[in-house]
């Protein structure tokens, strides 16, 4: 099933610096980021910040999983000159 992250997300200069958040809050993605990397689980994230919904943990998940695919390394090793 496609998940249509993006319709969720924003950024805008006027709200937290013009870090991405989810639409409607003040909630970053590097905070649910940061969370996760903490250990919380989805419905504990969603118990901290009342502002988000499961959907929309799940949809920060999934740009940063896009985000990193975009960043990963070239497969193989450099040939040595």
């Amino acid at each position: 099933q496609y998940m249509d992250y993006l319709a969720r997300i924003t950024r805008r200069p006027d709200v937290c610096g013009g870090e991405p958040v989810i639409i409607g809050t003040r909630v970053t993605l590097r905070t649910v980021l940061a969370s996760l990397a903490e250990g919380a689980s989805i419905p504990e994230i969603v118990l901290d910040f009342p502002t988000l919904t499961e959907s929309d943990v799940r949809c920060v998940i999934a740009y940063a999983a896009a985000s990193a695919v975009e960043d990963l390394p070239q497969s193989g090793v450099p040939a040595l000159s």
